[in-house]
């Protein structure tokens, strides 16, 4: 059968090809192809190796030489608040300072300032925004990215930021899904009476559903936020409409909310950088992820998710960028997976398992995307490196050559590929 696109003369081909989720110590078991090509047809992986390409090749085959540069799968970011309004440089100060970001919610700001921009943003402004962090982030190699809502924190803006999501899903080139987060912060009209606005949450849920806007449902469990018994309460019902379910877990205070994420059976729980060592033994094995973002822990200036102990412990774990405007503005993806080697001791191989088939699994994509892999979509990465090591050492840059999503090239010798 001939190929559309065939990749050739790659230096080295780095894939994860162990069935997910991959757990502690698996996660460095991953497949490595010298002088590799990659044959791709109707924009999934028609066939890859070291063996001869030339059987795939006709005359209407487009060719791309590598030049001996490393592949590897299509890097997922699965934990980003991408839609939103304005941006935060005015509490920079406070936290430098050694402001609580807590406290600084607490005051009105915080999650609560960028709810007050978003409400009043129009969609367009809203697209624009997160159309141009998107693009941003695919520079870095990113193909798939889970977005959150929850600066609306009432149906109608909420619904706003997941129909952003929706569009930008169809624009873009880079895959968007949406997860729902009304729970991610108590609104300034409800703070006297928080359980309204925990019913009014879980009302909201049905409509949601209904419109079918989300993929996932979230929630932030942390002391001044919601409870453990909140928190069961809103993702219950979410279970009992359909929805995968997430936690915002163990960020601040060691509330418990990763055991609770594997009580519930939840795709992932994120943050975890309190965690407690009986959380862990609960992860191990388990089908949750440990979703662990360690641009949050650099920018707050806080403590890092005890990566090695989990894996040490047979937890799976990924690695997102938790890209938003107050506690990780950025969308430069290579420098998390630095940060997850130089802070969380993460090996080359665990960090590309954990930003590929790990996160493909906990989103539910893991049969399309997240390795490369015969009849899985062609979302790939081409990187202007040696090695997979070398990536992680040289620091700050993107490494990125050209990044292909559905068996078509966006980026092609660093710039952005414009549709004719």
């Amino acid at each position: 059968m001939d190929a559309d696109f065939i990749i050739y003369n790659i230096g080295k081909l780095y894939t994860p090809y162990l069935t997910p989720p991959i757990h502690g110590k698996e996660m460095s078991d991953i497949q490595v192809i010298e002088n590799a090509f990659i044959a791709i047809r109707d924009g999934l992986i028609l066939d890859f190796g070291d063996h001869k390409y030339k059987q795939y090749k006709s005359r209407q085959t487009k060719m791309l030489d590598a030049k001996q540069m490393i592949v590897t799968p299509g890097f997922i970011d699965s934990h980003t608040h991408l839609v939103h309004a304005g941006s935060r440089e005015d509490e920079y100060a406070k936290l430098r300072s050694g402001t609580p970001y807590l406290e600084i919610l607490k005051a009105g700001g915080g999650i609560l300032g960028t709810v007050e921009q978003t409400r009043k943003a129009s969609f367009d402004a809203l697209y624009h925004q997160a159309y141009a962090s998107l693009t941003e982030m695919m520079h870095y190699g990113v193909t798939t990215v889970e977005a959150k809502s929850g600066y609306g924190l009432e149906i109608e803006t909420e619904v706003k930021q997941l129909e952003v999501s929706k569009k930008l899903n169809e624009d873009h080139p880079v895959t968007v899904l949406s997860t729902y987060m009304g729970a991610h912060a108590v609104p300034r009209e409800f703070q006297d009476h928080e359980e309204d606005y925990i019913k009014q949450v879980i009302a909201d849920l049905d409509t949601i559903k209904t419109l079918d806007l989300a993929t996932a449902v979230d929630v932030f469990c942390e002391t001044g936020v919601f409870s453990i018994e909140e928190t069961k309460e809103i993702l219950e019902r979410a279970k009992a409409l359909g929805f995968p379910i997430k936690i915002h877990a163990d960020e601040i205070d060691p509330l418990g909310g990763a055991g609770l994420g594997v009580d519930l059976g939840a795709t992932s729980v994120d943050h975890l950088m309190a965690i407690s060592d009986k959380d862990i033994r609960k992860l191990a094995y388990s089908k949750t992820v440990a979703n662990l973002l360690p641009g949050t822990s650099f920018y707050l200036n806080k403590g890092y998710a005890p990566a090695r102990k989990m894996i040490e412990n047979q937890v799976a774990v990924s690695i997102a960028g938790d890209y938003n405007p107050g506690s990780c503005p950025t969308e430069n993806f290579q420098f998390i997976m630095h940060l997850a080697s130089n802070k969380l001791k993460m090996t080359p191989e665990e960090i590309l398992t954990a930003v590929t088939i790990n996160p493909a699994y906990h989103l539910h994509m893991d049969h399309l995307i997240g390795s490369i892999a015969k009849g899985k979509r062609a979302d790939l990465v081409i990187l202007d490196a040696p090695n997979l090591n070398y990536i992680f050492y040289h620091f700050g840059v993107s490494h990125t050559k050209h990044v292909m999503i559905n068996g078509q090239i966006v980026v092609e010798d660093r710039q952005i590929v414009r549709e004719s």
